[in-house]
């Protein structure tokens, strides 16, 4: 008699907020490159560069970016931005939605409201 024994490996994906803070993180840390044209023999060449020569050059597994973001704050016609300005925002939220980042640092108004509706309750 004889004993098989069977292993087997997989990659697993890792937790899906340990991605989103691994990217977030890269994003922060991101380097403005410029694009500079050059002619080779195979004609123009596009290559892109570190903006400033201060830091260290990104490495392949760094995120890099050539364009600013549109101003998000202002509205835009031309790339279909609304702006926020008059967004209701959520003044205890220091997330997307709070009014330190949705307002754009121009302060914001609080409303307080009373209301009185009929619950249709059965007692």
């Amino acid at each position: 008699s004889g004993s098989c024994e069977v292993k087997t490996c997989w990659w697993a994906q890792p937790d899906f907020r340990a991605i989103g803070d691994y990217l977030k993180d890269k994003y922060d840390s991101a380097s403005e490159m410029v694009v500079e044209k050059h002619r080779e023999s195979r004609g123009w060449v596009e290559t892109l560069r570190a903006k400033y020569a201060l830091f260290k050059p990104p490495t392949e597994r760094d995120l890099v970016y050539y364009e600013n973001s549109p101003n998000f704050c202002e509205p835009n016609p031309e790339t279909g931005l609304f702006g926020t300005r008059d967004r209701t925002c959520n003044v205890t939220s220091h997330g997307i939605d709070g009014c330190d980042l949705l307002c754009c640092g121009r302060g914001h108004n609080t409303r307080t409201e009373k209301r009185k509706e009929k619950c249709h309750c059965i007692f």
